[in-house]
């Protein structure tokens, strides 16, 4: 049997934190993975996780399974985190999973369980395992423009045009806030406009929200992804804690499956189960009764707050001095769009041989489509960036 296995292709974000590992030199500068990373370059335990994580272990009698759905009380916690009171608590079913990922892969089940015949509408480019697993379960994906890459923002025209070629009963993913890998977002006049066209044409929308309160605020964050769920029908939300509580390995994640029908979110509710039943049976736990311990206690919550609020403002801090230091060196101001971007990410248009150039010559890892993680930067590296950025004629 085994010797019918084939190779699978590479993951090239795994096979750079390899190249990056197995590089000697000591100015190196990690920009490739993922992974919030404060000013020494490490993922903290955030002080709210570690306080509830404590209580956690204090009061917890039991690691009996809680239900193929989860915690009920994580749900309603995340549920209100993400909508606050946008859509009524009577149309959302919802699930944990293990992480965002798992939102997504169970979100993409649910529809093909529903429509096999769906289509799945992504922007160009999205995060790449969006694709992968709607590859590997063989669902049709569409690609719709939404990178324009001289003036690296949204090429929301060409996003217009590209969406009112879905047929009723397309799904069409959207990112809630700060793009992955682009960092370029919809303004809410934009995001208005798109829901029109998907209640115009019958469509349907699924939002990926995995770094609300990175942006301009956990509210902010929120507002398009609640636009969205209280004006469209039907409507698919995955959620992940992984970066704004900083619980990345405990996989902790949410879907949403809202109907305007709430004579329908039984049927959802129990078929969202069904789901996890057939992949993992129950959810993990932990990370999500820490989540819920913080998001339940005012104290903790507050404390999280903070420290998150922190984190966001120290990304915006090194978003403007790189805008900055490119504008001083470049005597430009093409590189603006740096500081205008929103979240961990910023792809800033070089082509594949310039960002090889920037690991072979300057010790700079970024993904190949020139996606840069802000967040692996700190004030004294970033004038080593901008340097490598000019010197190389990006």
């Amino acid at each position: 049997m085994f010797e019918n296995l084939k190779p699978q292709p590479a993951d090239k974000i795994l096979a750079l934190m390899q190249m990056y590992r197995e590089d000697p030199r000591d100015q190196k500068i990690d920009l490739g993975v993922g992974v919030y990373k404060n000013a020494e370059g490490i993922t903290p335990v955030m002080r709210a996780v570690k306080a509830a994580e404590q209580k956690v272990w204090e009061e917890q009698e039991s690691k009996a399974y809680t239900g193929l759905a989860g915690d009920p009380a994580y749900s309603d916690a995340m549920i209100n985190l993400i909508l606050g009171d946008a859509v009524p608590r009577a149309n959302i079913a919802a699930v944990a999973t293990p992480g965002g990922t798992g939102a997504c892969r169970q979100a993409f089940e649910l529809v093909r369980l529903a429509n096999p015949s769906a289509r799945i509408f992504v922007s160009n480019p999205t995060w790449p395992n969006h694709v992968s697993i709607l590859n590997y379960l063989g669902m049709e994906m569409v690609a719709y423009r939404y990178f324009d890459a001289e003036t690296r923002g949204v090429d929301f025209g060409g996003m217009m045009e590209d969406l009112k070629q879905a047929r009723p009963g397309d799904v069409v993913l959207l990112h809630g806030c700060c793009h992955n890998p682009t960092g370029a977002n919809l303004n809410l006049v934009e995001w208005q406009a798109v829901v029109d066209l998907i209640n115009e044409q019958g469509l349907i929308a699924m939002i990926d929200i995995a770094y609300q309160g990175f942006g301009d605020g956990l509210e902010e964050d929120a507002a398009a992804t609640r636009l969205v769920a209280s004006s469209v029908k039907e409507c698919l939300i995955a959620a992940s804690c992984s970066k704004n509580f900083g619980v990345y390995r405990e996989r902790t994640g949410l879907l949403m499956a809202i109907s305007q029908d709430a004579g329908q979110v039984g049927l959802n509710q129990s078929t969202l189960a069904f789901l996890n039943r057939q992949n993992y049976s129950f959810p993990p736990d932990h990370g999500a009764r820490v989540v819920t311990t913080i998001l339940n206690d005012a104290d903790l919550r507050a404390d999280w707050q903070q420290e998150l609020e922190e984190v966001r403002l120290s990304m915006l801090g090194l978003r403007q001095q790189l805008a900055d230091e490119l504008q001083r060196l470049s005597g430009s101001d093409r590189f603006s769009f740096i500081a205008q971007h929103r979240g961990m990410f910023s792809r800033i248009g070089a082509a594949p041989d310039l960002v090889e150039k920037l690991r072979l010559e300057h010790g700079i890892y970024m993904v190949g489509d020139s996606r840069m993680n802000i967040a692996g930067l700190n004030v004294q590296t970033v004038p080593i960036l901008a340097r490598a950025i000019v010197d190389i004629g990006i």
